[in-house]
């Protein structure tokens, strides 16, 4: 601890026994006992020192202690020290009068008392101290006040000329304090700043999640930042970050909130042009990867649609410029049908593309046997495998039940995935079909967890070693252990599978794989045809049936494995397949089941007309081919028809135009003519404007004879069943 500055005593008489007298008397105040032997160097001390208190003599020669006393309080420093007059003669009134007169405390005789001396001296040197503590006191805070001042002056400095808005709340939320920023931002004044909140400057399209976040920051009492946009009266809308933090006492206790607002527009502006920006070169980067993916699919498209072009075409002119023996006749026509029919598939993947676009791919859905859909699909595609000298093996459940679809389209992904497997299997190679059943448990049915918890949700071991004996470790099959307690059976699929060992699928092009246009050779050296649209149909396709599909491939020449998952319908298994049904219906119908039906072909295209007349006669019917629509109004009265068979798109009046003239007439002269369109246009809006324009069926070119004959005998409601293919 710092030790108390002594106080200074100045002790004055001429006589040094006298001043050892004093200071012995002192000594034990502790205190700095300054001795003078005269006036003149008791002055002489006070030029250098401050004093307590003087005990000064009376009688002394020369300047006596009244004129020195005079001189201590002529001088401003010394006005107010305490002096004790100290003298040897009898005090009169006179001169005790004379003393207090010249400022004295305190007059006393010699000899002094010691006790009175050291009381009255203790007296004025506390007096001193205290005054002296005093002075310090108010010197500190006058430096105190002086800074406090300052800081007042230079945080309104700050507060003046900040860029942020500063606002100060109470605990209810009133207004305290707002800068000239603050108020700027708001468009406030100064005295509405302090009655209004920040929230009532808010856009009106934020104002109701500013409330609710400004509210459970204040029930929550965490740190506060948030963006808004502000919009003051007759002002631009401004985005505006706020932020605040609960102010707390010393002793932790809140007092209010302090919080800011910042103009952040030009950020926000600046963060919308960089964004948009990148959205513009991420835009500019897809259209050039889609004019590259288009050029490239132009390109392959050109490709696959000349290529059975020109077989067709070479062997059409060898048949008619040579006489070949039957052997290659028959190849010829083998070629041509072969090629054709390669051109109709490209042109139904890219309708169906096209349908799959607008949304207009429908279903004609009924409960299907996936065996006959398997089995007929199989058929289809081992005329593809057998040049090959590849090997298909089947591994079907004959047990497996339906699902609910269009059996149509189900074959037409199982042909699809068969044909795509077969197009990347070497030769010699081997596809692999299996058809299966796929179940799905809940952990309770191990009994394992909850009622309801699958096998993803828990995080047991025992659900992870569950997990493991469910997939096989080849990830290609499931193997399942039914445990003995499961009666509960959540998910039943059926499960399609087509393996094979051929070329295989990079990692790189696996996640594309069921992409449109995408193909993982498309330069004009690649080895395999087609669009690379089967795949992307087959997905969507599947889709439309409620399932799933994947693919999976270790990797280039390791081979793929496409798995489709269908629902399945409960308790509906087993039953007639329909190949069964269609072998009977096959061998029941007629070799003319037309005989005597009469048919009027419409059709501008002289080939076409041809053909279907040449087709209704193989089948026993009468067909009369015109090629306009005024040559079928004339010949109509009189031929008589049962049946119109008319093509769409023909020059002049086209086959709109014909339907509606037949249904102005009364029905004898043939208006209610039951009515075919044949036609290019495959779109489902060109099918709905056939059928409102007065045509019973729609149906799409090129023209398959057996859904033609199908179609004629459904319309005239035939007692025949023809198969279609």
């Amino acid at each position: 601890m710092q030790m108390e500055p002594k106080v200074n005593i100045l002790l004055v008489d001429d006589k040094l026994e006298n001043l050892l007298a004093l200071e012995a008397i002192l000594e034990k105040l502790g205190e700095n006992l300054v001795r003078a032997t005269s006036g003149e160097e008791a002055l002489r001390c006070l030029l250098h020192q401050d004093f307590a208190v003087i005990l000064l003599d009376v009688q002394m020669p020369g300047m006596d202690g009244f004129e020195t006393a005079t001189l201590i309080r002529n001088r401003g420093r010394s006005r107010h020290t305490p002096i004790i007059f100290l003298t040897a003669f009898s005090t009169s009134d006179q001169m005790l009068f004379k003393g207090y007169a010249l400022g004295a405390v305190d007059y006393l005789l010699k000899p002094l008392d010691p006790n009175i001396l050291t009381s009255k001296v203790t007296v004025f040197v506390e007096l001193f101290k205290k005054t002296e503590a005093v002075k310090q006191q108010t010197a500190q805070l006058v430096a105190v006040n002086t800074e406090l001042r300052q800081s007042e002056e230079r945080f309104r400095s700050l507060s003046t000329c900040s860029p942020v808005g500063i606002f100060e709340t109470d605990t209810e939320g009133n207004c305290k304090y707002t800068n000239p920023r603050y108020q700027a931002i708001c468009g406030l004044k100064a005295a509405e700043s302090l009655e209004k909140k920040w929230l009532e400057s808010v856009h009106p399209e934020d104002k109701e999640r500013a409330i609710a976040s400004w509210s459970a920051y204040i029930c929550e009492g965490r740190e506060y930042s948030e963006e808004f946009r502000f919009q003051a009266a007759h002002s631009n809308i401004r985005w505006v970050q706020v932020r605040s933090s609960p102010m707390l006492s010393s002793q932790g206790e809140l007092l209010g909130y302090v919080g800011t607002l910042e103009d952040i527009t030009e950020r926000k502006q600046a963060e919308e042009v960089r964004a948009q920006v990148i959205r513009e070169q991420t835009a500019r980067q897809e259209a050039e990867a889609a004019n590259r993916m288009k050029d490239e699919f132009l390109a392959v498209l050109s490709h696959e649609l000349r290529t059975p072009l020109t077989s067709m075409l070479g062997w059409s002119k060898i048949l008619r410029t040579k006489k070949l023996d039957e052997k290659a006749t028959s190849r010829a026509l083998e070629a041509i049908e072969r090629n054709a029919i390669s051109q109709m598939q490209l042109i139904e993947d890219i309708l169906d593309v096209s349908r799959i676009i607008r949304g207009q791919l429908r279903l004609n859905v009924s409960a299907v046997n996936l065996l006959s859909v398997m089995e007929a699909a199989l058929e289809a595609v081992r005329p593809l495998a057998e040049p090959k000298d590849i090997k298909l093996n089947t591994v079907l459940d004959t047990s497996i039940g339906s699902v609910y679809g269009d059996p149509a389209r189900l074959q037409q992904i199982v042909w699809n995935l068969l044909t795509n497997a077969i197009k990347f299997t070497p030769k010699g190679g081997r596809v692999e079909v299996r058809l299966s059943t796929y179940f799905g448990f809940s952990i309770s049915d191990f009994g394992l967890g909850s009622d309801g918890e699958n096998l993803d949700s828990s995080n047991t071991d025992e659900s992870n070693n569950l997990k493991s004996v469910l997939e096989s470790s080849d990830g290609l099959e499931p193997t399942f252990i039914l445990p003995k307690k499961s009666q509960n059976i959540k998910y039943q699929y059926a499960q399609i599978q087509v393996i094979d060992t051929g070329i295989g699928i990079s990692a790189e092009f696996l996640p594309k794989v069921f992409e449109r246009f995408r193909q993982a050779d498309s330069t004009t050296t690649r080895s395999h045809n087609g669009l690379g649209l089967g795949l992307a149909i087959v997905r969507h396709l599947v889709e439309l049936h409620k399932g799933t599909i994947f693919a999976q491939s270790l990797g280039s020449g390791e081979g793929a494995t496409f798995t489709v998952r269908l629902p399945l319908l409960q308790d509906n298994r087993g039953g007639r397949t329909s190949r069964e049904a269609t072998r009977e219906t096959s061998s029941s119908v007629p070799s003319t089941p037309l005989a005597g039906l009469k048919v009027l072909v419409v059709d501008d295209e002289a080939d076409t007309r041809n053909f279907l007349s040449f087709m209704f006669e193989e089948y026993g019917a009468f067909a009369t081919a015109v090629a306009s629509v005024d040559e079928a109004l004339a010949i109509l009265e009189q031929a008589k028809p049962h049946i119109l068979i008319s093509d769409i798109g023909m020059s002049g009046q086209d086959g709109y135009t014909l339907i509606r003239k037949l249904r102005s007439l009364e029905p004898e002269k043939g208006g209610r003519i039951p009515a075919i369109a044949l036609t290019a246009y495959t779109r489902e809006e060109d099918r709905l404007e056939a059928l409102s324009a007065g045509f019973q069926q729609h149906l799409s070119k090129p023209i398959d004879p057996n859904k033609l004959i199908a179609a004629v005998a459904n319309i005239l409601e035939l007692p025949i069943e023809v198969p279609v293919s």
